[in-house]
């Protein structure tokens, strides 16, 4: 006589287990399953890996050490082990797509900055980078604020409004770096000194300040920009009159032209004494300083 598979469950009359044979288990399993795929989804819940992916799920159901997760499309079974959360969906904010591109940190803004002050927006990205490691609210124990490090007086002298906001303190920035690179004579070793140490500094010793601080940040905005050039060009080359500054290559540190002033017949240079030299591009009476690291 065949046997004949059931499916037995606790239970019954007088203890006995109930049992029914199993295809008619399949055909009721069969029944369930269409009207869950029938039933509207209400809303869906995320399960959180351990690897960090979320898995937007309509269901999901325990066996054993395994998940099974029910997803749009099919089914599928994750260990245990791996999940760590099961959230409802409405925890989260969904992230916008432009979002996920990767985007060079206030890229947008530098560029408008270094043409309107005709910079390169390589050498502002790099100042930015050591100053303020792209942090729109740091600030030094000297109270340097914002992603450029302006010191409030500094900033008020160059009309910034609110150090804080990065639009303004990127211009502020850049508009005072495009100053000191004047005053020296396109000098970038000499800029980046002055815009750490303070310009009093460099006229004191005619050179870059012998400060351990200074020294180390004219190295790695120098080395971070030259790093920056060296990468492929994605805009047409600078026009070969524009200055170069000793040490990188060629590069015009004023965009793809040369600034009024500065360049194949650039007047001569003030002395130190003069501050910062003829008719300030402020109309202020007196040279900008910002001496952020030394008293």
């Amino acid at each position: 006589m065949p046997l004949k598979h059931a499916f037995c469950a606790p239970g019954g009359v007088a203890g006995h287990a109930s049992c029914v044979p199993v295809s008619v288990a399949r055909r009721a399993a069969l029944v369930f399953f269409l009207a869950v795929l029938a039933a509207p989804t209400l809303r869906a819940e995320y399960v959180v890996l351990r690897s960090g992916q979320r898995l937007t799920v309509t269901g999901y159901e325990l066996l054993g050490d395994k998940y099974r997760l029910q997803m749009k499309g099919g089914f599928v079974e994750v260990p245990a082990d791996q999940v760590v959360a099961i959230e409802p969906e409405d925890v989260f904010t969904p992230v916008p797509a432009a979002q996920l591109v990767p985007q060079p940190f206030y890229r947008d803004l530098v560029e408008a900055a270094a043409k309107r002050y005709n910079m390169d927006a390589d050498l502002i990205t790099s100042v930015i980078a050591v100053e303020s490691n792209f942090d729109p609210k740091a600030v030094s124990r000297k109270n340097a604020r914002g992603l450029m490090q302006l010191l409030p007086e500094t900033a008020a002298q160059l009309g910034v409004k609110n150090i804080d906001d990065p639009a303004e303190n990127i211009d502020g920035g850049t508009r005072y770096l495009r100053d000191l690179l004047q005053k020296y004579n396109n000098d970038l070793s000499l800029a980046l000194a002055a815009y750490n140490a303070g310009p009093d500094k460099v006229q004191l010793y005619g050179r870059v300040p012998p400060f351990s601080e200074t020294l180390s940040y004219v190295r790695r905005v120098k080395r971070g920009y030259d790093k920056n050039k060296s990468k492929p060009a994605t805009k047409p080359a600078a026009p070969a009159q524009a200055p170069t500054a000793p040490g990188t290559a060629g590069t015009s540190l004023f965009g793809t032209s040369p600034a009024p002033g500065i360049g194949g017949s650039s007047p001569p240079q003030p002395s130190p004494a003069q501050g910062m030299g003829g008719p300030s591009p402020l109309g202020a009476s007196q040279p900008l300083q910002q001496p952020r690291s030394f008293p």
